[in-house]
């Protein structure tokens, strides 16, 4: 039995939290029941509470820079967990793995340089691109049987035709679910080692993957890139830390280390948010029972949504995930194009989930779904749909 409470319905409405209080200033209706952005219904583990209120009892918030240990900490995590030792002067700080990705497509690439993402994917990577003046180029996943690959002829090819110089890599994969194998990872190493170019890879949901699958580090898989590969980690989607801003971005390469750091300088990032810096911590000392409890309540709601699907839904198909807290669903079955399905989950649904075209244009017969949240939030949901997909289909 778990000593910590994920059914608790917590009332997050009146607190500036995204994902409940700013409906009217997204264009969607009061009445929806958000399950989009990627941040649990959860409290945290009352360990980082404490460790806040800690802090937050001496009064003073200055400056702050961590020392040795808490690079310790962070290091033995990942040691631990999977058997990744980068060493502590290869991480940088960042407020956060977007913001730590945009920096890099400034650092590694200069202006109409060519950028390959794999779609669909976390719509951020986009706009990291092409806000920033690079060309976008597309390596889009292979979708058959309800799984996701790699077309590896593909993005090969991409990078070849377009002078790639940098690759964003999404692993685990968002909102797909699937966890890369090493040999998958060891075939994309091997083209971007051929072609010289440098690696990005995005592994915020790597506490996250289901049992019977292994997340491994791409430098891991890769050890030849270790000299080209930036990974983006942070604690903020593990433990719902997001809007304390820290993540952990590591570069092995003293080089690619120097570039990065001088674009943050130039932003003028150089102090971490102090209270973001004892909530990693403590998740990173004391939070591992939290997680493995979490993750198996999670594990529970993604059986119900199965059990669900398959009883009440059975003509939307779950992409089965081996990772991330997301449920990525077709909805093509129904036969809606991509307005009349967002106006059936939004205005008959009464939900507010992500349309799968913000992934990917030719997504745009998916749904992202949330499982990050009470199980009672989740059969309002799946009830809703239900009803909102039966008055579709009369």
């Amino acid at each position: 039995m778990s000593r910590y409470e994920f059914d608790t319905l917590t009332d997050r409405r009146g607190t500036s939290c995204l994902k409940y209080d700013f409906k009217a200033e997204r264009g969607y209706p009061e009445n929806v029941l958000p399950l989009w952005v990627a941040d649990m219904d959860f409290p945290t583990a009352p360990e980082i509470v404490e460790a806040i209120k800690e802090t937050a009892s001496h009064g003073i918030f200055g400056y702050t820079v961590p020392k040795q240990d808490y690079f310790d900490t962070v290091l033995k995590w990942y040691a631990d967990r999977f058997g990744y030792c980068p060493g502590s002067r290869s991480i940088v700080i960042t407020p956060g793995v977007v913001f730590a990705i945009s920096a890099a497509v400034r650092a590694f690439t200069a202006e109409g340089d060519a950028v390959i993402i794999q779609p669909p994917v976390y719509y951020p990577f986009f706009s990291a691109v092409t806000e920033n003046g690079r060309k976008l180029v597309e390596n889009e996943l292979a979708y058959k049987d309800g799984k996701y690959s790699i077309d590896f002829e593909n993005f090969e090819n991409k990078i070849k035709e377009n002078d790639v110089k940098l690759f964003i890599l999404c692993s685990p994969h968002n909102p797909a679910g699937r966890v890369w194998t090493a040999e998958e990872l060891r075939q994309l190493g091997d083209i971007c080692e051929r072609y010289g170019v440098t690696v990005i890879s995005d592994e915020i949901h790597s506490d996250f993957v289901r049992e019977g699958y292994k997340h491994t580090v791409f430098t891991d898989a890769c050890p030849q890139l270790r000299s080209r590969t930036v990974v983006c980690t942070a604690p903020s989607k593990s433990f719902n830390l997001a809007g304390l801003q820290i993540s952990h971005i590591f570069i092995e390469n003293e080089e690619l280390r120097r570039k990065f750091k001088s674009v943050l300088s130039a932003q003028g990032y150089t102090e971490v948010n102090t209270l973001g810096l004892a909530a990693s911590r403590a998740a990173y000392e004391k939070g591992g029972d939290w997680l493995e409890q979490c993750r198996k309540y999670i594990e529970g709601n993604l059986q119900f949504l199965k059990n669900f699907l398959a009883e009440k839904l059975p003509t939307l198909r779950l992409v089965e995930p081996e990772g991330t807290y997301f449920a990525w669903i077709d909805f093509s079955a129904l036969g809606l194009d991509k307005r009349a399905l967002n106006s059936l989950i939004i205005n008959k649904a009464h939900l507010w989930l992500d349309a799968g075209h913000i992934f990917g244009e030719r997504s745009e017969q998916f749904q992202r779904i949330v499982l990050a949240c009470p199980r009672a939030i989740l059969r309002q949901a799946l009830t809703q749909l239900e009803e909102a997909v039966k008055e579709e289909l009369i």
